[in-house]
């Protein structure tokens, strides 16, 4: 797999690819990510790739020049599944959405700031918009990496056990994991639950199945709340 990612402040994105799981990964050759910066594709003295908006109001937007000249040269050197911008307006990324997107071959992401990008980037080349959640941060480097995060782990031979992404919450419909316990059994009087040292494995996967779905519950709950 191969992912570009294109921003305005590179420099974020430094740390999340490369430690990890995600560095793992590229160390093992299983997936090539780009971050480019959009300031490499800018003209002029000070390589401006953002401006004031039309119409007025308040905050900055990214020019389109930058983000046209480095898509151009990029699909033009190959074929994309997706060109995802990440954007509050888009459709909320769930699993299914990672599960989906791992199975790319190339994926584009651009990356906004300030007041978002010029329109016409997304009208021309975008073909998915996506939101990590209902909320504002500061730009889309940090969402692109929490979606990057999500699809690299599922690509085959990432994780050493092939098992973890499978079990993992959000792939089993209305079900969480389960709480986890190690060494030692009882620690200052706190107990590991009994059936986990059963060694009745029908057991304890009830009781993992039975908690997680609670937990599941207990959550969409609270969140009818807040």
């Amino acid at each position: 797999m191969r992912i570009d990612v294109l921003s305005a402040i590179p420099e974020i994105m430094e740390s999340p690819l490369n430690e990890s799981i995600v560095k793992r990964a590229q160390d093992k050759k299983l997936v090539k990510i780009y971050v480019h910066d959009l300031k490499d594709y800018a003209t002029g003295k000070y390589r401006q790739i953002d401006d004031k908006p039309f119409g007025g109001g308040a905050g900055m937007v990214l020019k389109p020049e930058p983000f046209f000249r480095c898509i151009e040269k990029l699909i033009s050197e190959r074929n994309y599944d997706e060109i995802i911008y990440l954007t509050p307006q888009g459709t909320k990324y769930t699993q299914k959405s990672a599960n989906r997107l791992s199975l790319a071959k190339n994926l584009m992401i651009l990356c906004g700031h300030y007041k978002g990008i010029d329109q016409r980037v997304i009208d021309k080349f975008v073909t998915r918009e996506i939101s990590i959640g209902d909320y504002v941060i500061t730009g889309g480097e940090l969402a692109a990496a929490v979606v990057i995060d999500s699809i690299v782990r599922l690509i085959p031979g990432v994780l050493g056990n092939s098992e973890s992404a499978l079990t993992d919450s959000f792939q089993t419909e209305s079900v969480f994991d389960a709480p986890v316990y190690t060494r030692p059994a009882d620690y200052k009087g706190l107990k590991v639950p009994e059936v986990l040292l059963s060694g009745n494995h029908a057991e304890i996967a009830k009781w993992r199945t039975d908690i997680g779905k609670r937990k599941y519950i207990n959550r969409n709950r609270r969140n009818k709340k807040l």
